[in-house]
């Protein structure tokens, strides 16, 4: 039977640990039947998930070159970061993913591949392929093709199937043509439905809004994708945190250090009218679905507050704690400059500086506070969750979805019982929709 000239590479990979155990796969598909012509997938040791999609691209794409070397390729992905890079539309900034694309694009002459965004349910095919491969390397092994059960997944490439034209039965040219013009009208344009810009506050928790990083500048001729509207195709439902810094205690008007190796003080009187407030607004705006605090007093009494107001438990998880500021616990910035000076300065200078007294460097903090995030992440995909919790794993958070330098922990404003949110999508992105908003205390 003569090959097509045509291949649909569908990739993906995945990490159990973001980095951990990962594996790819990728799959060639013949847009006029849906038939599956090869398959690749490999268990690739300890990796992150971004480059596991990318070693699934590149196998997909040397299997779709050693069938035909002069095909034309549309590559379809879920990962959002592997389209819009490889389309060269977003910048390329990681380390690990430069050597990677710049692999990918030699491949195949850059005029024979596109390269579309599809939704995750429309990519079961690969998706399957890179767990079996994960599967294996669990088991010690690498993934076999007679073990796979992925050639069942491919309800997504028949979707490009076009059937024949009409005319006389047995018509074949009418068909290849029906085909041909399906797959030109998909090769121009960045396929998904466009998500809508964060708008009004009272829909910054829901699922809107794209996450999407600043575009590249215009890169070097090739298929021209026609734009969206909107700021970027659907990612789906995002996993959104409403981040909550706790309400006040006694230290909170007097500025002092307060973290988690200290005296743990309560709520004041103030601080729970606080959480009487921020109840009453999160009620109202009805999206929180689930409800996670630090282990301090101060978040867990926050916490609570909320919670019973909108029927859920609080769960607790110690990752969310604050800093320990050793013995700058219960001190005013000024007091701290008075007696520990040097150490003060380090600690402004670097990140990698700790408290005096064996505290809690912001590094440290970030590794912590990086790790917890990811656990919440796989915990509550796609749900609206408030993390209760305090200024620095609050900011922390809010830096890392920027990517914004250590330095600019100084320069947020956090107040006692203020709201910011964070979603996250699927392909890694990150948008932050609110910052420090204290509207429901006025």
């Amino acid at each position: 039977m003569q090959r097509p000239l045509r291949f649909v590479v569908e990739a993906d990979g995945g990490s159990r640990g973001n980095p951990g155990p990962a594996g790819y796969g990728s799959v060639v598909l013949d847009p006029a039947t849906g038939e599956t012509l090869a398959e690749r997938a490999e268990y690739i040791g300890v990796a992150t998930n971004n480059v596991a999609e990318y070693k699934g691209l590149i196998a997909g794409l040397k299997a779709a070159r050693e069938l035909a070397p002069d095909a034309q390729v549309l590559v379809r992905m879920d990962s959002k970061l592997v389209v819009e890079q490889m389309s060269g539309r977003w910048k390329i900034k990681h380390p690990d993913m430069k050597p990677l694309a710049a692999e990918a694009a030699t491949v195949l002459p850059r005029s024979q591949v596109t390269y579309q965004w599809i939704p995750r349910e429309q990519n079961k095919h690969a998706d399957r392929l890179a767990n079996e491969a994960m599967d294996a390397g669990k088991h010690g092994r690498q993934w076999e093709p007679s073990a796979s059960t992925a050639v069942f997944d491919r309800g997504a490439a028949r979707a490009l199937a076009t059937p024949p034209a009409a005319g006389p039965p047995g018509d074949a040219a009418a068909g290849a043509a029906a085909v041909r013009a399906a797959l030109a009208s998909v090769s121009g344009t960045t396929a998904g439905a466009a998500a809508s810009a964060p708008a009004e506050a009272d829909t910054l928790f829901a699922a809107e809004g794209s996450g999407a990083p600043e575009p590249a500048p215009a890169a070097a001729p090739g298929p021209t994708a026609a734009p969206a509207s909107g700021w970027g195709p659907d990612m789906g439902t995002p996993a959104t945190f409403v981040l909550l810094r706790h309400g006040e205690t006694a230290l909170t008007p007097q500025k002092r250090f307060s973290g988690s190796g200290g005296t743990d003080p309560e709520l004041s009187p103030a601080g729970r009218r606080q959480a009487a407030a921020v109840a009453e607004a999160l009620a109202a705006r009805g999206t929180v679905q689930a409800v996670v605090s630090s282990p301090l007093r101060r978040c867990r009494e926050t916490a609570q507050a909320v919670a019973d107001r909108l029927g859920l438990a609080v769960v607790v998880e110690d990752g969310l704690r604050e800093t320990d500021f050793g013995a700058w616990e219960g001190l005013t910035f000024g007091e701290v400059r008075e007696r520990f000076p040097d150490d003060l300065q380090a600690w402004l200078d670097s990140p990698k500086a700790a408290p005096t007294g064996g505290g809690e460097s912001f590094s440290a903090v970030t590794r912590r506070v990086s790790a917890t995030r990811d656990r919440l992440l796989a915990a509550y995909a796609g749900r609206t969750v408030l993390v209760v919790t305090h200024v620095t794993p609050v900011k922390t958070l809010v830096r890392l979805a920027l990517g914004a330098p250590p330095e600019s922990l100084f320069r947020m404003e956090l107040s006692a019982a203020s709201l910011s949110a964070v979603a996250y999508y699927a392909d890694g992105n990150a948008s932050v929709r609110l910052l420090n908003d204290t509207s429901h205390l006025r």
